[in-house]
């Protein structure tokens, strides 16, 4: 089993390049004094640094499940896990929870897919439509997978955000299979405009619903969790138990003193407010510097995916590289016969200058690859 590329390409950039490849928040907009004051609160405790509960600390539980509540989406703290990340329990699903398969959107995103390959799960891609996946194949697949794992929130890759008529034919296509909904939303706070409330609201028992700290106050926490049934939880369990036992006491208890001084949703205005500002700096920098590249601007997460038409992007990855920017390339996010012209860049970690030297730098070496083509199909014709 291979290295996601992310992860490759991450580890050989340096300090000065220009980074679109990860998905990384804004360190500077890291609650650093607040996570201070909770840390001198928290450290006072000696439990702070004790083994704890397998399925996490109650009073964090207690608090996803009011703001799930708050949502609408009725939920108790008995039916919330406390994760190691979101990319933990999306590895528990994969080892518990899908003997037949699983469907996944096209392009997909690359933890879920190494998680699926590792735990042995077949997996069954369907293309994405401008407002969701398609719902035609998407039925066919899950008669035979049996589950359907689904970003609805400012989709990785592609940034897309499902409709709301999209949201509802999901729901009742995975009731009628009798299937299973995998709802990952690492995203969903981090909207421009208005929140959406998850599909599994409407399937509480035949669903999974993945959150995540990482993406809203700091991923070196490596905290999330599930929303599911008592039932379903309590065969994730069994395989958490076995992997971690429980996630880090200090890093729940961390964000949950944080949560009770700080609260969340004026930390969370701030990114939604940053965060807009960033991607229109890149869309524009797009627009006027990289004209051929063709993309629908996200309303929100930290993703802008689009195309250079007829152009192989993974051959400009070193090209760029050697200039000092980096991207992933679409390709990368297909299970089986990728889309070769589509890319991938992240708008939350760069500053506005950054980007746009960073898309200058991109243009330069796509005119010189468009200016080796042609000279190499001269010579070979001459």
């Amino acid at each position: 089993m291979k290295r996601q590329f992310i992860r490759e390409i991450l580890d050989v950039i340096t300090a000065d390049t220009i980074s679109f490849a990860g998905g990384l928040p804004d360190a500077d907009l890291f609650p650093l004094d607040a996570f201070k004051t909770a840390a001198d609160r928290v450290l006072s405790e000696p439990a702070s640094l004790q083994y704890s509960r397998s399925q996490g600390y109650a009073p964090l539980r207690e608090k996803i499940a009011e703001r799930y509540c708050a949502a609408g989406f009725e939920t108790r703290a008995e039916e919330i896990l406390i994760t190691t990340g979101s990319q933990q329990a999306i590895n528990l699903i994969a080892l518990s929870m899908l003997p037949y398969g699983v469907t996944v959107e096209l392009p997909a995103y690359l933890g879920a897919l190494s998680a699926f390959r590792l735990a042995k799960v077949k997996t069954e891609g369907v293309a994405l439509e401008h407002d969701g996946i398609a719902m035609t194949p998407l039925r066919r697949s899950i008669a035979r997978t049996g589950a359907a794992y689904l970003i609805p929130d400012f989709q990785n890759p592609t940034g897309l955000r499902y409709s709301a008529a999209k949201r509802q034919a999901v729901a009742k296509a995975v009731l009628d299979a009798d299937a299973l909904l995998i709802e990952d939303a690492p995203y969903s706070e981090l909207y421009f405009d208005h929140a959406s409330l998850p599909i599994s609201a409407t399937m509480p028992e035949r669903s999974f619903h993945l959150g995540s700290f990482s993406k809203i106050l700091a991923p070196g926490l490596r905290v999330g969790w599930v929303r599911a049934s008592e039932a379903n939880l309590r065969r994730l369990l069994v395989v958490k138990e076995a992997i971690d036992l429980h996630t880090s006491t200090l890093d729940q208890r961390l964000i949950d003193a944080f949560w009770e001084t700080e609260g969340l949703d004026r930390h969370l205005s701030s990114l939604r407010i940053h965060y807009r500002a960033k991607k229109n700096a890149l869309s524009n920098a797009l627009r006027t510097q990289l004209p051929d590249f063709v993309f629908d601007e996200p309303r929100g997460g930290m993703f802008l995916y689009g195309r250079l038409p007829g152009f192989d992007t993974k051959t400009l990855v070193n090209r760029c590289l050697e200039r000092g920017v980096a991207f992933v390339p679409g390709s990368e996010f297909y299970p089986g016969t990728p889309a070769l012209d589509e890319l991938r860049l992240n708008f939350t970690h760069t500053d506005p200058a950054q980007m746009h030297r960073g898309v200058g730098l991109m243009a330069d070496a796509y005119r010189e690859q468009i200016v080796s083509k042609i000279t190499g199909v001269a010579r070979a014709t001459a």
